[in-house]
């Protein structure tokens, strides 16, 4: 059995909670509208309908389906502006039936009905003043920091692996004499490296680099590698791994991968002399791994970071095509970034060397090596390259 309304949100109207006799259209917006811009920073509210302003069931609004799906509607009528996250429900309040529309906070405030801004302010919904609208506009502004730097606000300092924090990230981005002269506490430190905010809420930067299970909290982040015996996926499987750990973990897991099947010949080097060299070189594939790691979308792809090891080519795709000012026409020339503070904390880590000359590098390095040049093949929603074996 359900939990009745009254002990849940309280018989008297406040910042999150409003009470409306009958169901009429216009003050339901404002109420919705009002709800989504959560001006007091509750989250949302809620608004029930067949209620009276002291707090006391009317038990006369008509709690039909038909009636519900009336309130329903009332979102998508274009109206209200941009369109509000809700959930229209029939449920008790006082043990008499009501109907509860339930609002979430909106992610890029202001929400307007008939371009109008509405806020609640206590137990009252009003048209928002100027200083409202700047409070609610600095509020989206904040969403629209880079992916990377958002926190997680599931999230606590737990869920991070402060020992690699401690004994690898750390040591990497601060000067050592500096560490050892600063008595910080941990959560500012944390905070000034960007890997949480200054209350101590991990951001998506401090779950993709040191985070417990950070697939937890970012579906996406994982690395998945197949080895197959032929040049194509029919072939049998030799190895397969899901590599599901923070970015420090993937790194030092990759690179014993990598190294393990790599093949090693002997190349004429003049008439006398031969040298071994692997069949790719090592360089060359943690370039474009690591790149892959660092530019992917972690943020609405569920996909890894896949890597396709053929008896003949290596393939390593990553969710995410080009972002910014990078086109599949220009990515060997221009530079952008979709997560600038994890391609900072790598270069310090040391994974990638120099901003901008990961496909350089890659492409000298197989040079070098003998093998072919990469191939490149850029869409919307993803990014491969194709690295060839020497012959």
């Amino acid at each position: 059995m359900s939990t009745d309304l009254a002990a849940v949100l309280g018989t008297s109207e406040t910042a999150s909670l409003e009470f409306k006799r009958a169901a009429e259209r216009h003050t339901i917006r404002k109420a919705i509208c009002a709800f989504a811009n959560d001006l007091a920073g509750c989250g949302g509210g809620d608004l029930l309908i067949g209620v009276d302003d002291h707090g006391a069931p009317t038990g006369e609004v008509d709690t039909s389906d038909t009636a519900l799906l009336a309130i329903a509607n009332i979102r998508d009528e274009g109206k209200i502006l941009d369109r509000p996250s809700m959930v229209v429900t029939k449920e008790a309040f006082a043990g008499v039936p009501v109907i509860r529309v339930h609002v979430n906070a909106a992610g890029t405030p202001p929400t307007r009905v008939d371009g109008v801004a509405y806020v609640r302010i206590g137990p009252t919904t009003r048209m928002a003043t100027r200083d409202d609208e700047r409070i609610l506009s600095e509020r989206r502004r904040s969403h629209d920091l880079p992916f990377d730097v958002q926190t997680l606000d599931s999230c606590t300092v737990d869920d991070l692996d402060l020992d690699v924090f401690r004994a690898d990230y750390l040591r990497s981005a601060v000067d050592p004499a500096i560490l050892d002269e600063n008595g910080r506490p941990l959560e500012t430190q944390l905070a000034s490296l960007r890997l949480a905010d200054v209350d101590g809420t991990p951001t998506v930067l401090g779950v993709l680099l040191v985070g417990l299970d950070p697939t937890a909290r970012i579906p996406g982040a994982y690395l998945q590698f197949v080895r197959y015996e032929a040049s194509d996926v029919g072939g049998a499987i030799l190895d397969e791994q899901d590599i599901r750990t923070n970015i420090i973990g993937i790194a030092e897991r990759l690179e014993t991968i990598l190294k393990g099947n790599l093949r090693t010949r002997l190349v004429e080097v003049t008439g006398l002399r031969e040298e071994p060299r692997p069949n790719y070189p090592f360089e060359a594939l943690r370039e474009v791994c690591m790149n892959a790691l660092m530019h992917r979308n972690y943020e609405s792809s569920h996909a890894p970071v896949r890597i396709a090891w053929f008896a003949d080519r290596i393939e390593v795709t990553n969710p995410g095509g080009p972002y910014g000012q990078v086109r599949s026409d220009n990515f060997d020339r221009v530079n952008d970034y979709r997560n600038p503070s994890l391609a900072a904390a790598m270069k310090n880590l040391g994974y990638v060397n120099q901003f901008g000359r990961g496909i350089g590098r890659t492409r000298a390095a197989l040079e070098r090596n003998g093998n072919p040049a990469p191939d490149f093949a850029v869409d919307d929603a993803s990014w491969t390259v194709v690295i060839r074996e020497a012959q």
